[in-house]
């Protein structure tokens, strides 16, 4: 009786902890996506860190396609956040950029 019980609990943390969570469709992730509203508080540092937990809840909400860029934008900013003034370097622009026009590119 112990195996069952065990395996249950297993199964049930797992879907509490979001692991196996149904994704958003590509469709649904687009859509969510444009009618994203957060705006950062702060200053630049704190921001950045803000906008760095957003990118990463998203990701972890919408479809891999999206998701991906997103989960490297979320790196990005952590980052930047991580700097002392919270201030993004040409190069850290242009990874951003780089990664939003492929979410573009996805979501036509």
């Amino acid at each position: 009786m112990k195996k069952p019980l065990a395996a249950v609990v297993l199964v049930a943390a797992l879907l509490l902890s979001g692991c196996g969570a149904p994704k958003m469709s590509v469709e649904e992730s687009c859509k969510f996506l444009n009618g994203d509203t957060f705006v950062p508080t702060g200053n630049q540092q704190q921001q950045a860190d803000q906008i760095a937990k957003h990118y990463q809840e998203v990701a972890d909400k919408v479809a891999p396609e999206v998701g991906e860029p997103i989960q490297k934008m979320a790196d990005i900013m952590k980052k930047v956040a991580g700097t002392s003034l919270g201030t993004k370097s040409a190069e850290q622009t242009a990874q951003l950029s780089e990664q939003n026009n492929k979410i573009g590119e996805v979501c036509k």
